[in-house]
């Protein structure tokens, strides 16, 4: 297998520093929060909305990303996406008040939704489907490492300095990457004219956002109320009518045939159960070590880093594990660790030496270095080329919804059982209590990914000519 080239590291390296900050700054405000809440006198519902309005514009762009990639060129999409992040990043580094400051995420978010979905149809373009798993691990460092280390960056940060410095510090590297993206990025694919499908586009920002905002109430374990049962009800039944909408329609935003590949449902499958497993999870640690165990933000980072670290040194490594093994040996390796980092986490008591939540940290991160980008790349090598962009925000939005739903059902069962205090039983024990009982359910959902690996095919890619361009403009 030829080793990747100078000039496509050094297209990877552009599109890994927009993917790396677009992924950090998913979680980089979290720890944040206390002294956003303090600066602007606002309540910690309202306050969630920086990660929550995030997270839901930027869920919303994605389906619109397969429209915007086959339209549009390359190097203009990503220069104008990029530009777009630098505005929201100064907006929300500048914001004289808090909605100001939303507005400033917001519009951060409608920039980083673009980056994803491009690197994934880029990679797919310009390299062969042997050396794809290299590729997309070299990617997976960002994707995997920026989440993770977000909220230990963003404790060092905030430990000395303003929030505004979370904006501020990453302001330079956005401009960095716009210019060499402007000097160097190249167009990659080919273009085709494509009729704007502007109902599409309603039913899907409608249908998603309905049911990413339901998810994101129902994270405070407010099931019962108009505002989370309304907002799903109106989210599944929009949704529905999208995918009828898109499968009838002579234009349509997203290609649900993609569908009809066996290993691409599979892996979305595994995908999404393993999402929700993966992000509602990633929450009870922070609760475990702040809530629980009373410690400072910057200590619960810490016990994070580890893990972090993991992902950044392995992720390169997995891929080429996935060129050489396939996902149908690896992941179900990678699943396996997880289960184990899992029980460790399940089992924490309020006296664990700190190495312990981060040894159980470190293992799940083992794990899942071992199974994300393997699994995603298994999905897109199942397709043909001219079907990736549809793929990938399939792929990628089904992603979204599913983190979103396992975040709210996690918490909601943390919630349900700390708040059965029973007699002679203190808080901070029902606290530990609604821990373990999260970490049990996650345990169960990486169990049924890992039995759903076995209904993976052997190595199904499709590796047609693949239509590389490229150009200056």
């Amino acid at each position: 297998m030829n080793s990747i080239s100078k000039k496509e590291r050094g297209v990877l390296l552009i599109l890994m520093v927009g993917v790396f900050l677009g992924f950090l700054n998913q979680t980089l405000m979290n720890t944040a929060l206390p002294q956003v809440m303090a600066d602007f006198k606002i309540s910690t519902s309202l306050g969630q909305w920086m990660t929550n309005g995030y997270m839901l514009v930027n869920g919303i762009m994605v389906p619109l990303t397969a429209f915007l990639i086959q339209r549009l060129k390359t190097r203009t999409l990503y220069l104008n996406a990029l530009l777009i992040f630098a505005i929201g990043t100064l907006i929300a580094g500048f914001a004289p008040t808090y909605f100001v400051l939303i507005l400033g995420r917001m519009v951060q978010a409608a920039g980083a939704g673009i980056f994803g979905p491009l690197m994934n149809v880029v990679v797919m373009n310009i390299f062969a489907a042997n050396r794809r798993g290299e590729a997309m691990g070299i990617i997976g460092l960002a994707l995997n490492f920026a989440p993770t280390i977000g909220p230990t960056l963003s404790g060092f940060i905030v430990s000395s300095h303003s929030w505004r410095w979370l904006f501020w510090g990453i302001a330079p590297f956005i401009f960095l990457d716009l210019i060499l993206a402007f000097f160097l990025l190249k167009n990659i694919g080919t273009q085709k004219f494509l009729r704007f499908n502007f109902l599409g586009v309603l039913l899907s920002s409608i249908g998603l956002g309905s049911l990413l905002y339901g998810f994101s109430n129902a994270g405070d374990g407010q099931w019962s109320s108009p505002n989370v049962w309304g907002f799903l009800l109106v989210g599944i039944l929009v949704t529905m009518l999208f995918v009828y909408q898109q499968t009838h329609a002579k234009n349509p935003l997203l290609n649900f045939n993609v569908f009809k590949y066996h290993n691409f449902t599979i892996a979305t499958i595994i995908n999404v159960v393993l999402m929700c497993a993966l992000y509602g999870g990633a929450l009870m640690l922070p609760l475990y070590m702040q809530t629980v165990r009373g410690e400072s933000a910057l200590i619960s980072g810490l016990v994070l880093l580890p893990g972090a670290l993991i992902t950044a040194i392995l992720s390169p490594t997995s891929g080429k594990w996935y060129d050489q093994f396939g996902a149908r040996r690896l992941a179900p390796i990678g699943l396996g660790i997880v289960v184990v980092g899992t029980i460790i986490l399940a089992n924490l008591r309020l006296d664990s030496p700190l190495w312990l939540p981060a040894l159980g940290q470190l293992i799940r991160q083992l794990g899942l270095v071992m199974v994300t980008m393997p699994i995603q790349t298994e999905a897109f090598n199942s397709l043909p080329i001219a079907m990736v962009p549809d793929g990938s925000a399939v792929y990628t939005t089904i992603r979204q919804v599913a983190a979103s739903f396992g975040t709210a059902a996690l918490i909601t069962a943390y919630g349900l059982t700390s708040a059965g205090v029973k007699a002679g039983q203190t808080q901070v024990m029902a606290d530990l209590s609604g821990i373990h009982v999260a970490f049990w359910i996650a345990t169960g959902l990486v169990v049924t990914a890992l039995l759903l690996t076995r209904l993976l095919r052997d190595r199904q890619y499709i590796d047609e000519d693949r239509h590389v361009h490229q150009e200056n403009d």
